[in-house]
């Protein structure tokens, strides 16, 4: 059985504008998503995630490489998109129209008509909980309204495979939590695979899979916890006036794998509780404060990367050899 997503080789650039160069969005990219998973694709903003959608969505075409969908080249076959629901960063509702003319005119582009696309329709306001806003203008939804709206839309045709772009981005916590409840209601009442690209930490936790993305690489993939574990033991992150000077002495030393990431050290060390007095003994006077953590995702992407996840100017880490 073919998979969902296959994707080989990928790479994209922009074209140059006047004297200028072209811009590498994505580099050599490749990964597959299988059937009923939901993936995740995590990276910082920048990073390729919006052009890897485009693609995947078929608005863009490969620069070069392979992109399928259930087996089928992307620019080859128009009945992909058939099995497809997209749902964009930036809103594509009508705010003219009320919430069950978007839904009605969405399934009419899929070939929907007649009883069928008016249950779909019923079935769509019920399950986002908006039937009482059935023939309200969809411009006088609030944010998260409007969110269950685009959701409902891109999935009135009942595709098999759905893209969400920044899904819940502009949400209130209230509403990213109802989006939430609302995918997850989805995958229990039927096997649908769903990519998402997020910069979200909390979100791709949820992920069954995901991927890094930093500057159109792959730098990391698998499950979140086999990410996290990886890096093995305890991240300590210490705070000084002389950074510098700190990672210089850790290193030379301990031994020890650590990077400077503006004005702290990061350290990942195994029992980093026992390790803590040793640099503090070690260091009088240039630490002045210690944090001692489990790893995250935002520690995976320092490890592969050598960046913060939230600071692209940060100093990029040199690994001892």
């Amino acid at each position: 059985m073919s998979s969902p997503v296959s994707v080989s080789g990928l790479s994209y650039a922009y074209p140059a504008a006047r004297g200028g160069n072209s811009r590498l969005a994505l580099n050599h990219l490749s990964f597959d998503v299988s059937a009923g998973e939901m993936f995740g694709v995590l990276g910082p903003n920048g990073g390729g995630k919006s052009t890897l959608f485009k693609i995947l969505a078929t608005l863009l075409r490969p620069g070069s490489g392979r992109v399928r969908l259930f087996g089928q080249d992307t620019q080859a076959a128009r009945g992909t998109r058939k099995r497809m629901g997209v749902v964009f960063q930036n809103p594509s509702l009508d705010l003219r129209l009320t919430c069950e003319e978007n839904l009605l005119y969405q399934g009419r582009l899929y070939g929907l008509s007649g009883r069928d696309l008016a249950r779909r329709v019923d079935d769509a306001l019920g399950l986002y909980r908006l039937e009482d806003r059935r023939r309200d203008w969809a411009g006088s939804l609030s944010g998260g309204l409007r969110r269950r709206l685009e959701l409902a839309k891109g999935l009135i045709h009942d595709p098999d495979l759905l893209l969400l772009d920044e899904p819940t981005v502009g949400l209130d916590p209230g509403a990213r939590k109802e989006l939430w409840d609302h995918l997850g209601r989805i995958r229990g009442s039927r096997k649908i695979t769903i990519l998402l690209t997020t910069h979200l930490m909390d979100e791709a936790e949820r992920c069954d899979r995901l991927m890094l993305l930093h500057e159109g690489r792959l730098t990391a993939e698998g499950t979140p916890e086999v990410l996290k574990g990886e890096i093995g033991g305890d991240v300590i992150t210490l705070e000084t006036e002389q950074p510098d000077t700190l990672l210089a002495g850790v290193r030379e030393r301990f031994q020890a794998e650590a990077a400077r990431l503006g004005e702290h050290v990061r350290i990942e060390r195994k029992q980093g509780h026992s390790f803590i007095p040793q640099l503090v003994e070690a260091f009088p006077g240039l630490i002045r404060s210690v944090h001692l953590s489990k790893p995250t995702l935002e520690d995976v992407f320092i490890h592969h990367t050598g960046r913060g996840f939230w600071n692209e100017g940060a100093q990029q880490e040199s690994r001892g050899t």
